[in-house]
């Protein structure tokens, strides 16, 4: 593997979304991550379509760049398997709840008497200090809990979850971000160290830095909410023939705005003057725009909103994606040919270095593909290796 990690050796005890994903950047930037899966394997090879039991497609677009080794960590035989596998790593990221982990045996405490300079990174639902600790959580409930759900009541009219798994990516890569800190720290000085990324508090963070609002002073200044954000005409623009996404945000983009909607006089109207001004009549102002649009097209929306410098997209979905000119001409969804599904579609990483360049070096691996090949990398006998899959503790296709 080439790239900016290249060298880096990742032991992955992640499943679902937030842990692989955070994972997968690693591996695509050159890092050698080893997955280990229980027996049952990680619960995303059976989400989506599939051609063969236990490789489905969430699992396929997030497992790339990584080696699959089964091991029951609840028999002896395979926590001992872990632990030296530790030994070889420079980080270990889980995204057990801790009282799982330390059910198993493997804290960070534990971890570290084998290895001292290992970076040992848990990421799961709720902070260890906080009453909320041990708490489960998935994405939809780190949503509701966090007032992201409820914020979009103010479109939707009643609280909702986003369309997309926005609380696992978002701390996956808050994730991502905390272990490269933890490993330049290490760099530096030598010392490996354990890392707490909570989903909760961090979607909190997130979602707060704009909607504290006028909570923000004591005693408050208004309410807890962004009302540009949470306007509930902050949609895509319908067009006379289709949709336009528009963010009509600075002064200069409004006076332009105003020249092109032949409402030259607005630019002077107090209600729209400045910024502050315009955010205390969002509603009014947006439900302005939203007319506006329906009169033209909008192919000749997009040549005068670029003509005019305000910036202006049109409408994609997932579909549409495929056939983007701009993701086709880079290449972002290239076709590839896994050794056991055939042709797939799988999604380019869209960090480029210039020097140090991530790649796709492996696809997702099936349940247990590598457990042999990584077993003997630590030490273990093939007399060993057949012993434990014997017991059940690993397991490789074909074995």
């Amino acid at each position: 593997m080439t790239g900016p990690l290249s060298g880096l050796r990742v032991l992955d005890l992640t499943s679902v979304l937030l842990g692989p994903y955070c994972t997968l950047l690693l591996g695509d930037m050159g890092a050698e991550v080893i997955k280990v899966e229980s027996p049952a394997g990680d619960i995303t090879r059976y989400v989506g379509p599939a051609r063969h039991p236990g490789m489905a497609a969430n699992f396929l677009n997030l497992n790339r760049n990584k080696r699959s080794i089964v091991l029951d960590l609840k028999l002896p035989a395979g926590r001992e398997a872990v632990l030296r596998l530790a030994q070889t790593c420079d980080l270990l990221v889980h995204n057990m709840r801790p009282q799982a982990m330390a059910d198993l045996g493997l804290t960070y405490d534990e971890v570290r008497t084998v290895n001292e300079r290992i970076v040992y990174c848990g990421a799961y639902g709720f902070s260890e200090q906080g009453p909320y600790r041990g708490k489960p959580a998935y994405d939809d409930m780190i949503q509701g809990v966090s007032g992201l759900a409820a914020v979009q009541a103010y479109v939707a009219g009643e609280p909702q979850y986003v369309a997309s798994a926005v609380a696992d990516r978002t701390a996956g890569l808050v994730t991502l971000s905390a272990i490269l800190m933890a490993l330049y720290h290490r760099e530096r000085t030598g010392q490996g160290q354990a890392i707490e990324v909570p989903m909760f508090e961090t979607i909190v963070f997130g979602l707060m830095l704009e909607h504290m609002y006028g909570k923000s002073f004591d005693p408050p200044l208004g309410s807890a909410v962004y009302p540009r954000t949470t306007s509930v005409h902050r949609k895509p623009y319908r067009t006379a023939d289709g949709y336009v996404c528009a963010v009509i945000y600075t002064d200069r983009h409004w006076q332009r705005f105003f020249g092109l909607a032949g409402r030259p006089e607005l630019a002077s109207d107090e209600r729209f003057r400045d910024v502050s001004a315009r955010t205390q009549h969002i509603d009014e102002l947006y439900a302005m725009v939203a007319d506006v649009l329906k009169q033209r097209t909008t192919a000749e929306w997009l040549a005068a909103l670029e003509q005019a410098d305000i910036p202006a997209v049109p409408l994609n979905s997932p579909d549409s994606l495929l056939s983007d000119p701009h993701l086709q001409s880079i290449e972002f969804f290239p076709m590839v040919d896994h050794p056991s599904e055939g042709r797939v579609r799988t999604i380019r990483n869209p960090i480029t270095f210039s020097r140090s360049p991530g790649s796709i070096g492996r696809l997702a691996p099936r349940l247990g593909q590598d457990s042999r090949e990584v077993l003997r990398e630590v030490g273990y006998g093939e007399h060993e290796i057949d012993a434990l899959l014997d017991q059940g503790v690993t397991f490789q296709p074909g074995a």
